[in-house]
């Protein structure tokens, strides 16, 4: 299992129960909605990496990037760190390894 697998098979579970304890703790179906649906997309990009098929990583790449562009809009409206800004911090993580420079 490589590093860009390993990162998305973890945000994506991640990302499945922040929806679900989001949903929990402050009945926000968006959030439950939002995190299972994405964390799902995840999940399958891991396993289509796991199996070798180059369109898991492209699909991993955009979902993330997406997820950061969401994250920012949402920090940038509520000026709350949690969870918006942490989940936009690890949205940046999850690019820098999901994009790796050659040098």
């Amino acid at each position: 299992m490589n590093l860009p697998m390993a990162a998305t098979l973890f945000y994506g579970i991640l990302l499945l129960f922040g929806g679900i304890m989001g949903y929990v703790s402050a009945k926000s179906k968006p959030s439950l909605i939002s995190g299972v649906v994405s964390g799902l997309f995840l999940l399958v990009s891991a396993f289509l990496q796991w199996q070798q098929v180059p369109t898991g990583l492209v699909l991993a790449q955009i979902i993330t990037l997406l997820l950061a562009i969401v994250f920012s809009i949402r920090l940038w409206k509520t000026r709350k760190f949690m969870p918006a800004g942490l989940m936009l911090m690890l949205s940046v993580a999850m690019l820098v390894i999901l994009f790796p420079t050659t040098t």
